[in-house]
């Protein structure tokens, strides 16, 4: 009997779905890091798993595989960095969430490790969440989910066994030892309770999820330079650029800040030719022809007419600027129904990010149910004006990224309590409806 299974199935991932004939090399790789994994060669899953990001970096299910590389190698950073960038290109599944939760707790993240366990909790079986609290430094949080779940008919060897190391890692070794009697033979008993003693000193956090894993403890520098999520913003937005012949050249986005793109423009009809435009005018450059900047900006106002300030927590604040009255801006609101928000383009100006609203609600019909919210942000000293959609829930907003992917273009859900890197303490709320 094994007594500490999480059943986080890292290292059996499904590739069915993920080929494409744009890159037959990266399925390849992939299935060559599934046998490997299987096989129980780390070492060799990594190399195929790496070379399948290179080859298609924007595919969730092969950053999935990467994180399971890395976490059969004991490789906790990577797998920590590699799980986080599936679940951001719109891996939904709750194995990955517990693989980073597990991965996060092992490279000494502790707080990372409750806030991910928090976002998915609802998602999560109860003996892996239960655990999961506790080996993240929550004993008794993990005590309480594992005792309510086994009361609620979850009494499995598993529930019992990972109540039992909760119960130790809590320091309340009566009750560690009376439950894993339930399942564990009395001439092993002692043996059992003396390894969770050890393990349960403070300095031994990556030997607990190693044992719990049945992984080495490695040498990790973190994921290489080369397969960095932001290192590689768009590949598929850039192609699909290429092929509608789009003018994506003539508006200004950082890629190496990780700020998001532009929305693409539709393929022009025959009747219609790009044309040329200034720098930085996303109204222009994607407008369809005959469209004059005017009307496209008149759209984004049809979009807005209602304007209050959006909260952001002060921690978030950097270098916040003094900016002129604005005409009709009521005092601060509490948030709206929705818990989380839809980042979909990222601009050099405040004045693109309104007028690409315009552009995104045509595109999505279901923006005009939503609030349009932009955010002044600070990446690397340059600022940013992030677009964004609000009044979604954590579902519906992965849901809608998902969607806005699939078209080719760039988007982030995000939580509102938990705005995204570089947000300064200032964004302007606009409803669409």
């Amino acid at each position: 009997m094994i007594a500490l299974a999480a059943s986080t199935a890292l290292a059996s991932l499904a590739l069915s779905g993920c080929a494409t004939q744009s890159a037959p090399r990266a399925d390849l790789s992939a299935g060559k890091a599934q046998q490997a994994l299987e096989a129980g060669r780390a070492d060799r899953a990594v190399a195929h798993a790496e070379a399948a990001v290179l080859a298609e970096p924007r595919n969730a299910a092969y950053r999935a595989v990467l994180g399971a590389a890395y976490m059969e190698a004991g490789r906790f950073q990577s797998a920590s960095t590699s799980f986080a960038d599936a679940l951001a290109l719109g891996d939904n599944s709750p194995r990955i969430a517990l693989g980073l939760a597990l991965a996060q707790i092992a490279s000494n993240d502790s707080r990372g490790a409750i806030l991910t366990l928090d976002e998915w909790r609802a998602d999560l079986d109860p003996a892996d969440l239960g655990l999961a609290l506790a080996l993240a430094g929550h004993p008794e949080r993990g005590v309480h989910v594992l005792g309510n779940a086994l009361r609620n008919g979850g009494n499995t060897p598993k529930m019992r066994q990972n109540l039992a190391y909760a119960y130790a890692l809590n320091g309340d070794w009566r009750a560690a030892r009376v439950m894993a009697a339930e399942d564990v033979p009395a001439d092993q008993l002692d043996q059992r309770i003396g390894e969770w003693a050890v393990l349960a000193q403070a300095e031994h956090v990556q030997a607990r999820v190693a044992a719990l894993l049945a992984v080495p403890v490695a040498a990790d520098d973190g994921q290489p330079a080369a397969l960095a999520l932001h290192n590689n913003p768009g590949t598929e937005a850039l192609a699909q650029e290429a092929a509608t012949g789009t003018a994506q050249s003539a508006i200004a986005w950082s890629a190496p800040d990780g700020e998001l793109p532009p929305v693409l423009a539709a393929a022009p009809t025959q009747a219609e030719a790009p044309v040329e435009q200034p720098r930085d005018d996303f109204a222009v450059a994607f407008a369809p022809t005959g469209a004059t900047p005017a009307q496209v900006t008149a759209d984004a106002v049809r979009f807005a007419t209602r304007p209050v300030v959006q909260e952001t927590p002060a921690t978030r604040v950097a270098e916040p600027r003094r900016v002129a009255p604005r005409a009709h801006v009521a005092p601060v609101k509490a948030a709206q129904a929705g818990t989380h928000l839809v980042q979909l383009g990222s601009f050099s100006s405040e004045a693109s990010a309104k007028r690409a609203w315009g552009i995104y609600a045509k595109r999505y019909p279901q923006l005009g149910e939503h609030d349009m919210v932009i955010t002044r942000a600070v990446v690397r000293g340059k600022t940013y004006f992030r677009v964004s959609a609000a009044g979604y829930g954590r579902d519906s907003s992965r849901s809608m990224c998902a969607q806005v992917k699939r078209g080719g273009n760039g988007c982030i859900a995000w939580a509102a309590k938990s705005p995204l890197p570089g947000a300064v303490d200032r964004g302007v709320r606009l409803a669409s409806r």
